[in-house]
This record gives C-alpha cells, structure tokens and sequence, in this order.
C-alpha cells in the first residue's frame, strides 16, 4: 500500500554543530543546546511551555541516507549487522530523529532546548511535551 503524507516543518534547529561527522549519536553524549526557530505561525503553539519542561523534538535527519535497511549499530564494524529498525540509525526510509531535550528558556517564538545531537539547519517537524510531564497532557 502507498499512501502520501502531507507533513509541514513548523521550524528549524539553530546549532554549533555543522557536520554529521561533528554530531554525537545521542544526546547525552557530549551533545550541545540548540534553538528551535518555530515559523511565526506556529508560535502560538509554545502557549504552556515552560523553562525546565522536557519535551520530545520530532525532526526531519535532512542529511541521512533514505535507501539503508541493514546497519552495524551506532557505526561499529565490531557489532553484527542488524536492520535499521532495530537501531537508532538516522538512515532509514524516513529519517525521522526522536530527541528528548529540556526547554532551558524561552524567546519570542523560539526556545533554546537541549542537549541535542542534531546539526545546524535541522527541519523540526513537531514538538511534544515529554510522557514524564505530570501534568497528564
């Protein structure tokens, strides 16, 4: 079955990281904070956020290849095989990054967020307030 998905970028990652060479796999690795520029129409959207909320960043890996099934986890030529969806590998056939981040402040439509492993220029397709909010959103 194919289907087509119409999705919109609601905003972009302004980071210090340039490369993907330059970029830790994960978060908690050495990763720095980011701004999140939201496109002015979605702004309204940030009502309720709050400095100190954890927030699940939904992005769009625009670098990643997309024709990749099979991977050795995290790069290593040392570890078998496995596919991708077995893997937090951002070549897959949807490139779809998954970051839990902090909101450390928050400016006039854009929100300073992290650690995040993404480089400069990342298309932020949503933003989600984290399972572990417990506030029952």
């Amino acid at each position: 079955m194919t289907m087509t998905i119409d999705g919109k970028v609601i905003g972009w990652l302004t980071s210090d990281l340039r490369s993907t060479a330059a970029a830790p796999k994960q978060g908690d690795e050495g990763a720095p904070d980011a701004w999140l520029e939201l496109a002015p129409e979605y702004g309204e959207g940030l009502a309720g956020v709050q400095a100190g909320d954890s927030l699940i960043i939904l992005t769009w890996l625009h670098e990643a290849r997309r024709d990749v099934l099979k991977v050795h986890p995290r790069g290593d030529p040392d570890q078998p095989i496995k596919g991708v969806f077995a893997t937090r590998s951002p070549h897959r056939p949807n490139p779809i990054g998954l970051h839990e981040v902090y909101v450390r402040t928050i400016e006039q439509g854009r929100i300073r967020v992290g650690p995040i492993e993404t480089i400069d220029g990342t298309p932020v397709l949503d933003i989600k307030i984290s399972l572990r909010s417990d506030d029952g959103a």
